[in-house]
C-alpha cells in the first residue's frame, strides 16, 4: 500500500498585479492644474462608457459569428442597433465635443480598432447607431486612433487612467493595444502639457463676448 505524503516548505510563490509607479506631475504654471482636472473630468465620464461599448461588441461579434443565415445576422443586428441606440443615445447626447473624442479613442484603446473599421465589420446595426448618434453630434473623425507615445491628449488621458487605476477610482481593462506606458511617462519626466485647453477656453471665451456684444 502506498503512501502519500504532505511536504510543507517554507517558499510561496505569490503573482502579484502590476502596477505603473508614476512620479510626481510637473506643471508649467499652477494654473495649469485647474486645465488637468478638468480634462480628467472629461477622461471619468468617457471611460465607463467606452467600456460598456466595448462589451457590447464584443458580445455582438461572438454571437453574429454563430449565426449562419445572412438574413438572420440581418435581423440580429438590427435588434442589437434597436438596444444599443436605447442604452446609449441619452447619455451621449449629454457630452461635449471633447467627451466624445476621449470616448472614440478610448474605444481604439479597449479594441484596436477605430471605429470606423468597426463600422465596416459590423455594418448596418453599428453603422446606423454611430452615424445616427455620435458622429453627427460630436462631428468627430470615426477614424482616430489612440497613440499616448507620440499624441499628447492621448498621453494625458493614459496618465489620468493610470492614476486612476492605481488609486481603485475606475475599474481596470487591459488594453488591446500595445504600449510602454512606464517607458512613455519616464522620456516625458512626468511633464503636463495643457496649452490645447487653454487655447479651447481662450476661444470659447471670446465666441462668448462677440454673442453677447
Amino acid at each position: 500500500m502506498s503512501k502519500q505524503y504532505l511536504v510543507i516548505t517554507d517558499t510561496t510563490t505569490i503573482k502579484l498585479k502590476e502596477v505603473v509607479l508614476l512620479s510626481k506631475r510637473k506643471f508649467e504654471a499652477q494654473e495649469d492644474v485647474h486645465y488637468y482636472y478638468w480634462f480628467r473630468k472629461k477622461v471619468f465620464k468617457a471611460y465607463p462608457y467606452a467600456i460598456l461599448a466595448v462589451k457590447r461588441m464584443d458580445t455582438l461579434s461572438g454571437r453574429l459569428a454563430k449565426i449562419e443565415s445572412n438574413r438572420d445576422k440581418k435581423r440580429y443586428t438590427k435588434i442589437i442597433q434597436r438596444y444599443l441606440e436605447g442604452e446609449f443615445t441619452d447619455q451621449l447626447k449629454k457630452m461635449t465635443k471633447t467627451e466624445g473624442r476621449i470616448l472614440i479613442k478610448l474605444i481604439y484603446r479597449q479594441t484596436g480598432l477605430t471605429v470606423f473599421d468597426q463600422i465596416r465589420e459590423f455594418r448596418s446595426g453599428w453603422n446606423a447607431f454611430w452615424y445616427n448618434t455620435t458622429a453627427n453630434l460630436f462631428s468627430l473623425s470615426l477614424k482616430t486612433e489612440y497613440d499616448p507615445e507620440h499624441e499628447n491628449e492621448d498621453f494625458l488621458i493614459e496618465e489620468i487612467l493610470q492614476r486612476a487605476f492605481t488609486d481603485e477610482l475606475l475599474v481596470e481593462q487591459k488594453p488591446r493595444i500595445t504600449f510602454d506606458f512606464n517607458k512613455i511617462y519616464q522620456e516625458r519626466d512626468g511633464k503636463i502639457d495643457v496649452e490645447t485647453y487653454k487655447l479651447m477656453f481662450a476661444k470659447a471665451k471670446k465666441k462668448q463676448e462677440r454673442r453677447s456684444n
